[in-house]
């Protein structure tokens, strides 16, 4: 099941794929759900328990629910949070919503927020161009000066911490209403909470090695580092210092 878009069927079982649903936190049994977290599940994973046989029907393992469900209140704000932003008393368009949920998932670099909300933007209208482009919004011609105006805002946002220049809420301010700016803001927070929850924690699609680390040499050495000199050859540094030189 997508809770942010229109998929509702709950698979028997799903392919996770290479995600290992090995997350940080321990994950709450189903014999030892809350009452509302027993509804979600159901909705979610069926009968089965998730920590068994791990899937939802976007291709999730499940691990935000199983997680957040240790501490019941907290689930409940998550599951509300979900309930706020997909109130038909939302004056924000559901496009402009997803642009910047989908954004917001690609700037902090949570593969689980951006790919949830590639399916979710799709099931509210936005082309695969404008899928695509996500990415380098700011060079594509794709998307309409209001659309321009919330992606430059949700870069303020996350990206920036908030620091949002004046130009750029002018350009907001020109196509939003104070209400539908005041929804955008909140929803794109969260989501930009969420995506570190999810990164920090190993959850669902961000459950995966940090790729940025030490790659060794050609001759697989870690130590060592070659240094240019005169006449075009390398020289090795060694450990010897300055005043040990003869």
């Amino acid at each position: 099941m997508l809770v942010s878009g229109r998929r509702s069927a709950v698979p028997d079982r799903v392919q996770i794929g290479t995600v290992s649903a090995m997350p940080r936190l321990r994950q709450v049994p189903r014999s030892e759900l809350h009452p509302f977290g027993e509804v979600m599940f159901g909705l979610l994973f069926g009968d089965r328990d998730p920590i068994d046989e791990p899937g939802t029907a976007s291709g999730t393992p499940g691990t935000w629910w199983t997680v957040t469900a240790a501490v019941p209140d907290c689930f409940d704000h998550i599951a509300a949070g979900l309930q706020f932003y997909r109130s038909p008393d939302r004056l924000l368009s559901p496009q402009l919503r997803e642009l910047g949920q989908l954004r917001t998932g690609w700037a902090r670099g949570s593969q689980f927020v951006f790919s949830q909300h590639c399916k979710a933007a799709r099931d509210v209208g936005l082309t695969e161009e404008q899928v695509d482009a996500i990415a380098h919004w700011q060079v594509a011609d794709c998307f309409a000066p209001a659309e321009r105006a919330v992606l430059a805002y949700t870069d303020g946002l996350v990206l920036q911490g908030g620091r949002v220049p004046d130009g750029v809420f002018d350009a907001l301010r020109a196509e939003l209403s104070d209400e539908e700016i005041l929804e955008l803001t909140y929803i794109v927070c969260t989501y930009d909470m969420h995506s570190v929850i999810s990164k920090a924690l190993r959850l669902e699609f961000d459950d995966r090695d940090d790729p940025i680390t030490e790659v060794p040499d050609p001759q697989g050495n870690r130590a060592g580092l070659e240094v240019f000199v005169e006449g075009g050859n390398f020289a090795t540094v060694d450990d010897e210092g300055p005043d040990d030189a003869s």
